[in-house]
This record gives structure tokens, C-alpha cells and sequence, in this order.
């Protein structure tokens, strides 16, 4: 019998049962593909990440993600929570300022910030940007979202972005709109996948809670029906914003968004978005604190 350390760890978050959980598991070069799968669907959280020995020598680690229904290619919230497992309990804070992770949209550099020698947060670079158009239908839409049609907010884009995965980007008027977004799953199941996209998210400036942009994200082509706080979604639409004009091109944008209210597990990201030639440099931290601790038996 083997076992197998599996750590439950709440991400873009400081408490406890708030912002978004995700299984990590270290020394996961003994786990066949099959058994990562497995071990997802076992322990039932949006995402679970397997840490593996690098394939190059220039990066620290490989890394493998898993939703409860397939493996995907980067999940953010997920990398915050590894990351800060690496940091604190595995000691590296003390020894190195970052690490670069392996994946499978390349190399991913994630960084600590160490205040009174305590890890404050930690900080990814995610994959440059990508965006492209999407024709679709409105009355669709709110078909879909179970929303009025009236509650877009054609102000802002509503666009695919990518910055490790597809999303579609639907802007909404105020938080109290995105709140009362009731999404047809099944249905929004079949759309998502006739367009190759990950997740459809939520957003809007116009809210009360204390962030810049409020939003909500549903992914249940991967599995999942909502996932609280979005790593990879908000990193999107961030890339989105500056290609869009609607945040400077010429100096670094900092931006604080808020999610996961609604499930009633809010959760912080903190993006900033460098210009960098043709292509800004999109960096998304957070904090994250350790749940459950346990064994599994294999």
C-alpha cells in the first residue's frame, strides 16, 4: 500500500473556508495519469495540482492539473496554492526568491513577497495574452445566464482571452446583475464547448464590494459549476483590458479583483499588467492558507 500526503489548501485568500480550494499533492512522480485523475475526483475540488520533477534543468518543477473530469492545461488559483505550500512548508522562502514551473502552456514564474519574514503573498506570470472575436447572439446570452438582456453592458468588451485558457468575457452593468446571473449549465455546457472556451466570466467596475472589478466565472465544460476565484479568468480579462485601451498602455496598471462572493467564499487577486512591446506582461498574486492535511491510501 502507498501513501500519499494531499494537502487542501484555500487560495487568494487569508481565512480560512473563503477564496478558492484546491487539492495539491507533492512528490507526485510515483502517480500514474490515471491515478491523479483519481485522486481529483476523490477529493472533489475544482482543481487538484501534482508536483513533479522538472524535465529541463533550468525550471524547479513540473506541474500536472486535474478538474474532477479531465486534466487542463494551467489553472491559476491552484498555482497560488502550490506555490505557497513550496514556499513555507517545503522551506524555499528561505532559500530562493521563486521558482519557475513547468506546464502545459510553458514555463510559468511564480515569486514570494516576504514581510517581517513572514511569506505576505505570492505572484505568477502568467502566458502572454491572446484575444479574439466572438459572434454571438444577446438574446442568447441572457438565454443562457438567465438574465436580462438589458444587463450587458456593451460599454466594454465581451471577447475570448487566453492567457493559459479560453474565456468568454461577458461584460454586466453592476455586481448586483452578475449576482443574480442563474446560468442553464447543461446549456451553457454544449455552448462553452462549441467554442473550445474553459469558462464563461462575469465582470463588471461598477461594484460596491471593496475591489476595482467584481466578477463570477462558470466552467461546467471542465467540471465545474462555479468556480469561486479565477486565477486564469481574471489573468484574461486583465490581458483583455489593455488591449482594449480600457486600461494604460504606457505605464503598469494595478488592479484588486473580488470573487467568490456570491458562494459566499470571497477571495483577492491582485494583477498588475505591465506594457511590454507589442505584448503586456500579466501578473496575478494572492495570499492562501493551509485547510486539511491528510493521507490517502493507494
Amino acid at each position: 500500500m502507498r501513501e500519499i500526503c494531499i494537502n487542501h489548501i484555500d487560495a487568494f485568500t487569508t481565512k480560512r473556508f473563503a477564496g478558492n480550494p484546491a487539492g495539491v499533492v507533492l512528490n507526485a512522480e510515483c502517480l500514474s495519469t490515471q491515478e491523479m485523475q483519481q485522486i481529483t475526483n476523490e477529493l472533489n475540488l475544482s482543481e487538484t495540482v501534482f508536483l513533479l520533477p522538472p524535465q529541463t534543468v533550468e525550471n524547479d518543477f513540473r506541474v500536472k492539473y486535474f478538474t474532477p473530469k479531465e486534466e487542463i492545461d494551467f489553472c491559476g488559483h491552484a498555482t497560488v496554492a502550490l506555490t505557497w505550500l513550496v514556499a513555507t512548508e517545503m522551506g524555499l522562502a528561505q532559500a530562493k526568491h521563486g521558482i519557475v514551473l513547468e506546464t502545459n502552456i510553458g514555463n510559468i514564474p511564480v515569486t514570494w513577497d516576504i514581510k517581517d519574514g513572514n511569506i505576505n503573498s505570492v505572484e505568477m506570470t502568467q502566458a502572454a495574452p491572446k484575444t479574439k472575436d466572438i459572434s454571438v447572439d444577446l438574446d442568447k446570452l441572457s438565454r443562457l445566464l438567465r438574465i436580462e438582456k438589458d444587463a450587458f453592458d456593451l460599454n466594454y468588451p465581451l471577447k475570448l482571452a487566453n492567457t493559459g485558457n479560453w474565456h468568454l468575457l461577458i461584460p454586466l452593468k453592476n455586481d448586483i446583475l452578475i449576482d443574480k446571473a442563474d446560468p442553464d449549465l447543461a446549456a451553457l455546457d454544449t455552448f462553452n464547448k462549441k467554442y473550445g472556451v474553459s469558462t464563461t466570466h462575469l465582470y463588471t467596475f461598477n461594484t460596491k464590494q471593496d475591489c476595482d472589478l467584481y466578477t463570477r466565472d462558470f466552467a461546467p465544460s471542465v467540471g465545474i459549476a462555479e468556480d469561486p476565484v479565477t486565477g486564469s479568468a481574471n489573468g484574461a480579462l486583465a490581458g483583455l483590458l489593455y488591449y482594449e485601451k480600457i486600461i494604460s498602455q504606457n505605464e503598469p496598471t494595478r488592479l484588486i479583483i473580488g470573487q467568490g462572493h456570491k458562494v459566499e467564499r470571497p477571495g483577492t487577486l491582485y494583477v498588475t499588467i505591465t506594457p511590454n512591446g507589442t505584448e503586456p506582461i500579466i501578473k496575478v498574486a494572492g495570499a492562501a492558507i493551509v485547510t486539511i492535511k491528510g493521507v490517502l491510501h493507494l
